[in-house]
């Protein structure tokens, strides 16, 4: 049975939406609570952080509260990565973590991810639970006046969280001498970000970091790269690195401008972890990861399995098979040996580690040839259309004039009210056509 409220990562959708009020967040909060508390196994603490959106002075109580009336005690962090939350949910012994963002979405989207005691995204079958328990009669999950929650403020999050990061690398690791250019979105990460990188020595020039509530995720971060590559040619730096708004994705640009996504990333670090001997497994990618990292699997002799698109579905399939590395060509990277979830600075860090001695980040990156891929992301009113008598036909009949020389994948989104069109073939000419031919149904 399809989930009502969640989707591939976690609650998302326009604020003062059906979803993403001040009622419904008191119902997501009472609700997962009971669930939690249901649990019995921790000190009945959750812990809450979020992103810069305006929209969040209105979510954030609102949740607080129904965790409270759950009987559950509340610790509120501020603006903090996502996996920063993760880490600390795990660090803090706490049932829950709960993230209030939109992640790469506009500022007037919002929304929440949640997190188990182990600093895991929760499973279908645990949010399906939740979901139950968000209908009930909210009488029925309330606590009695002497077990109500209390709430505090932990003014500590960001400093525990660099901590918690900067222990996963050698005491003597240092960035003196790397000038580096960040772009934090104007997002949760707009303070971890610098801070991070100037704590180990290296000459920051920091942008999106002057958040107001409603520029996160505008004309910057990692749905915005040519800002990140423009900014690290005008500065000379050794380095670009571009979060989204929760700072759980990772765009980068090397020395000479050029823009490194998620696939290229992955590559890099596989090889590199591989030839330590520190690759376990394998790697997990996604329907969305190009054919061309796949080919460079294969020439590796590495492993590769691709799962469903989001972080947490790549998770899943990497603790099924054991693997510690898998993600996104979008930038969602989860390094398995130091994380639960896709963690942006995390990534820089293992990126910045393997070039301090000397080496230049477009040789560490420039590992494959990609296969030409074309992505197109169409705004619907409703995402059934997919189901379409003729938007099938029209994909069947792209599919047929692909006949082997590339592939097609339309899906709907986890997180939009968009359809997404991926294609990807040696022959442009063919791959624009086959495109061009289930948008024109699509719209």
């Amino acid at each position: 049975m399809a989930k009502k409220y969640f989707g591939t990562d976690g609650i998302r959708g326009a604020i003062n939406s059906k979803n993403i009020n001040g009622d419904m967040f008191f119902k997501f909060g009472l609700a997962s609570g009971t669930y939690f508390k249901s649990q019995k196994k921790r000190k009945q603490i959750a812990i809450i952080a979020k992103d810069t959106r305006l929209s969040g002075y209105t979510l954030e109580p609102a949740l607080v509260s129904g965790l409270t009336s759950a009987g559950m005690h509340v610790y509120t962090l501020g603006p903090l990565p996502t996996n920063g939350l993760a880490m600390l949910t795990k660090a803090m012994k706490a049932n829950m973590g709960i993230m209030i963002t939109a992640s790469h979405n506009p500022h007037y989207d919002n929304g929440l991810k949640l997190f188990g005691p182990d600093g895991m995204k929760l499973s279908d079958k645990i949010e399906k639970k939740i979901e139950k328990l968000i209908d009930r009669k909210i009488i029925k999950n309330l606590s009695s006046p002497n077990k109500l929650g209390r709430v505090k403020r932990l003014e500590s999050g960001t400093e525990q969280y660099l901590k918690i990061v900067k222990k996963n690398f050698p005491k003597e690791f240092n960035l003196r001498g790397l000038r580096i250019v960040i772009d934090c979105a104007n997002g949760a990460g707009y303070k971890a970000g610098p801070e991070l990188l100037r704590s180990l020595g290296a000459k920051v020039m920091a942008i999106g970091v002057n958040p107001n509530g409603m520029n996160i995720n505008h004309n910057c971060g990692s749905t915005y790269p040519n800002k990140i590559r423009l900014a690290v040619k005008k500065h000379k730096a050794h380095l670009g690195i571009s979060l989204d708004g929760d700072a759980d994705r990772i765009i980068m640009s090397d020395e000479l401008g050029n823009i490194i996504d998620g696939d290229q990333i992955i590559a890099a670090i596989s090889k590199r972890w591989k030839d330590k001997k520190m690759l376990k497994g394998g790697v997990v990618g996604t329907l969305m990861s190009n054919y061309g990292l796949e080919k460079f699997f294969r020439s590796e002799n590495i492993k590769f399995l691709r799962s469903n698109v989001g972080d947490r579905y790549v998770k899943e399939k990497m603790q099924k098979n054991n693997f510690n590395l898998g993600g996104e060509q979008s930038g969602h990277i989860i390094l398995g040996k130091f994380a639960t979830t896709g963690d942006g600075l995390l990534v820089a860090l293992e990126t910045l580690f393997a070039i301090r001695k000397g080496r230049k980040a477009s040789y560490f990156f420039n590992k494959f040839k990609k296969i030409p891929q074309v992505l197109e992301n169409i705004e619907v009113k409703d995402k059934s259309i997919i189901k379409d008598l003729e938007v099938k036909k029209s994909i069947k009949l792209a599919e047929k004039l692909m006949n082997g020389q590339g592939r097609i994948l339309v899906r709907e989104s986890g997180t939009e009210t968009k359809i997404r069109v991926m294609g990807e073939s040696e022959n442009k000419k063919l791959l624009i056509k086959c495109i061009n031919i289930i948008l024109k149904k699509i719209k």
